[in-house]
């Protein structure tokens, strides 16, 4: 979805962007984020945050282990790193050949400590 306009947003849509800026707000001047905190920051931002999506955003955060858990880290997320992942990928399929090689050269030995794979 592209987004041109802020007034595009729904009022659902307006909620949530004012809580998760004003988590975030919070979260980097205070160790904990609490849904009155969440409130002020909005009021005083000129906007106004219902008391659900404050009390649920600082539970979110509170949940998460703090803010930095909160919010994903640039690069956190699945598609980079794939050079490097394939270079180490192929070293170690290079290093379980050279074990199996290694388990496939080991003599085979009768149960009976003998040479010879015939019976008397």
């Amino acid at each position: 979805m592209v987004l041109t306009s802020l007034a595009d947003l729904s009022d659902s849509q307006k909620q949530e962007l004012v809580a998760s800026l004003s988590a975030i707000v919070v979260g980097d001047a205070a160790d904990e984020v609490s849904a009155e905190a969440l409130t002020a920051v909005a009021e005083a931002s000129g906007n106004s945050l219902s008391a659900s999506y404050a009390s649920l955003f600082s539970k979110v955060v509170g949940m998460a282990g703090g803010l930095d858990k909160f919010c994903a880290t640039p690069g956190s997320g699945g598609g980079g790193g794939g050079g490097a992942a394939a270079a180490g990928g192929e070293e170690a399929a290079a290093e379980e050949e050279e074990e199996e090689e290694e388990e496939q050269e080991a003599p085979a030995v009768d149960m009976f400590g003998g040479d010879d794979a015939g019976g008397d």
